[in-house]
């Protein structure tokens, strides 16, 4: 799994968001340039990042005195996954499979293909994941991962690895 500079950045700077929400009085705001020192990235990015993370709902602007910018809802409405989202994302199998199609348009086992079935269970995992982890477990380090077993649908059997599962802890 891949995880991009932005959705990197991106999450930290909703952590920050959260931070505030959490620390400070009903609807503080934290400023670009706060963030942006905070996190060692440059206003401008930071900017980047909200106005993207903004356009999805996620946070919102408020002008004047006391203005910034804050989450739309509680930390704990906002999950992982609908961050990871809207700054990038897991590609999904038709991704990934697009991806490598070697010197065609598209990929020579694109109607058989014996991996896409892998590539479409371990995309829709992560995302499950994603999904059940809400912003204020990253906070408040409430995140325990714990090893699953995942069978092979042709005999039940394990698969040789198994992946990790999170789980919120209260």
């Amino acid at each position: 799994m891949k995880i991009t500079a932005q959705e990197e950045y991106g999450l930290r700077c909703i952590l920050q968001l959260a931070r505030e929400e959490a620390d400070g009085p009903e609807g503080s705001t934290l400023l670009v340039r706060d963030i942006a020192e905070r996190e060692g990235l440059s206003v401008a990015y930071v900017e980047k990042l909200l106005w993207t993370l903004g356009r999805s709902g996620i946070v919102e602007s408020v002008r004047g005195p006391k203005g910034g910018y804050r989450l739309t809802r509680s930390c704990n409405e906002i999950s992982l996954g609908e961050v990871m989202r809207v700054l990038g994302g897991i590609p999904s199998e038709e991704e990934i499979c697009s991806q490598f199609t070697g010197n065609q348009e598209t990929c020579v086992h694109h109607e058989g293909c014996g991996l896409k079935p892998v590539w479409a269970s371990i995309t829709d995992f992560v995302h499950s994941v994603f999904d059940k982890v809400p912003i204020s477990a990253l906070l408040n380090g409430t995140i325990d991962v714990k090893f699953v077993q995942i069978t092979s649908k042709s005999n039940n059997s394990p698969a040789p690895s198994a992946p990790a599962q999170a789980v919120t802890r209260s």
